[in-house]
Formats: C-alpha cells, sequence, structure tokens
C-alpha cells in the first residue's frame, strides 16, 4: 500500500512540473510575449501561436460575444496560457485552444507526449504492484 501512495504523488508532482513548465512557455511564446500582448496593438503583433475561442466569439450571442477580444480588448493571460497546459496534459492534445504555428505544435506534442509517458509508466507500475 505504502509504494502505491508514493507513486500517485510522485506521478501527481512529474504531472504538476510538466504543467508548470509548459504554461509559462507558453504565455511567453504567444504573439511576442505577455509585455508585447499588453503593450502592442494588436495589429503590430507578430501572429499568433495559438487561437483562443475569445478570438472568434465576437459574432456569438451578446453574453459571449461581450466578453471576445474584438468588443472587449481581451488578451491571454498567465491563467489562459496554464489552462491549455492543463488540458493538453490532460487530454493528450489541445481541446479549446489550438496550436497555430510550428513551435506551438512542437511543444504541445511534446508536453502531450510526456503526460502520456508519465500515465503509462505509473498504470503500468501500478499493474506489477498489484499482482
Amino acid at each position: 500500500m505504502k509504494n502505491g501512495h508514493a507513486l500517485l504523488v510522485a506521478a501527481l508532482q512529474v504531472w504538476l512540473t510538466n504543467i508548470i513548465a509548459f504554461g509559462p512557455a507558453y504565455w511567453e511564446l504567444d504573439r511576442g510575449g505577455p509585455v508585447a500582448r499588453t503593450q502592442s496593438p494588436r495589429g503590430e503583433l507578430p501572429l499568433a501561436d495559438f487561437r483562443f475561442s475569445q478570438d472568434e466569439n465576437d459574432d456569438a450571442v451578446e453574453e459571449v460575444a461581450d466578453g471576445a477580444s474584438k468588443k472587449s480588448d481581451w488578451v491571454p493571460t498567465l491563467v489562459d496560457h496554464l489552462y491549455v497546459s492543463v488540458t493538453n496534459s490532460t487530454a493528450f492534445s489541445p481541446t479549446d485552444t489550438m496550436p497555430l504555428s510550428t513551435r506551438a505544435k512542437l511543444l504541445m506534442s511534446i508536453q502531450s507526449i510526456a503526460a502520456l509517458m508519465t500515465s503509462l509508466l505509473v498504470i503500468a507500475r501500478a499493474v506489477s504492484i498489484l499482482h
């Protein structure tokens, strides 16, 4: 029983490290980084590395459209990029935020593979503990 508990704690630590490492990396990478996104007009920013749903919601129902980037001047924050990291690490794929650039796709692929390998190793070890 003790080995199983330690295994789960270690797996959680690896999973959280994966999220904490990649979330800020996405935040720094996207559209030239957080300073550029808040200090420069959208038209002067580099091409987006990620497509957030807020960038496409301006023609949705009013309560959704009011939060869209065109209407509310929304820009992604660290929390948005951490969310991308959590969902990518959990689902092993993008969920509502799509990678657009090659570098974003490569980083998300590396993160997904790391999360998948961690899960597989924990499952394999758990099965061996049970036998």
